[in-house]
């Protein structure tokens, strides 16, 4: 059996991003932020070593969140995307994995000036990289991108990884692309999946939390927080979600 874990969406950099103790920020200057990135890396480090040994860590996109442009990087712990590489990078290696496979993101989070900062995260945990990869564990293949498409509506949410699959079948029938098993996809910060006998089609959880400016102001759908697992022999797969409702995320009631 081989253990693949995929992260997403880590956004490292951001206040609400997955921050490593080192960059985290102190009690005294945001009490709820602190305890927000305390608890969020507690979990995650836990997490990872309660599924030892992971034989593949794959980072499907948005290790980083890049120079905040839209925000005027109000939002960030540090704008130095090179010192958001070294946070990503020790996210990364915190779940010691055998191998690694970095998957580009979007360009405003990891490449707004033409350099791909994932790239140097992925030379930095010794990994592979790539924009759209397709990986063989244990005769099960994996069809792995960043982005796709989202809804604002909870029942639409299985729309877009369907279609998803239907252009992996309709590439893979001109032999252009590998028939996957299993497809992922990352981007919109929630859950979900569809599948049939013979597939399975999902997006993941992102490492990042809820609280950003954008979200609060325009987003309605709920933001879920973790990573998925699948366990892969002669060519079957098992599969779970490892999530976490953020207990200090949860805002505070005004009562009158």
């Amino acid at each position: 059996m081989k253990r693949v874990v995929v992260v997403s969406d880590l956004h490292c950099g951001h206040f609400a991003g997955l921050t490593p103790p080192a960059w985290q920020v102190s009690e005294a200057r945001n009490p709820a932020l602190a305890a927000m990135q305390r608890e969020c890396w507690k979990w995650y480090e836990a997490a990872l070593s309660a599924l030892q040994p992971i034989d593949w860590l794959v980072c499907n996109g948005d290790a980083i969140d890049g120079k905040g442009n839209r925000s005027g990087g109000v939002e960030l712990i540090t704008a130095d995307l090179e010192e958001q590489a070294s946070m990503a990078t020790a996210c990364l290696k915190t779940a010691t994995a055998r191998n690694h496979l970095v998957i580009y993101g979007t360009p405003y989070h990891v490449a707004s000036d033409g350099q791909d900062y994932e790239g140097h995260i992925a030379r930095e945990v010794g990994g592979r990289i790539g924009g759209h990869e397709w990986l063989e564990i244990e005769g099960v293949v994996f069809d792995l991108k960043h982005k796709v498409g989202g809804s604002s509506v909870p029942h639409g949410r299985h729309t877009a990884v369907a279609r998803e699959r239907l252009w992996n079948v309709l590439w893979s029938d001109q032999n252009m692309a590998h028939r996957s098993d299993v497809l992922i996809r990352s981007h919109v910060h929630y859950h979900t999946y569809s599948g049939g006998t013979d597939f399975l089609a999902m997006t993941t959880p992102a490492l990042q939390g809820p609280g950003s400016t954008y979200g609060v102001r325009q987003c309605s759908g709920v933001v879920d927080f973790g990573f998925v697992e699948f366990r892969c022999e002669g060519g079957h797969y098992e599969w779970q979600a490892h999530t976490l409702r953020i207990r200090a995320a949860r805002p505070k009631l005004i009562k009158a």
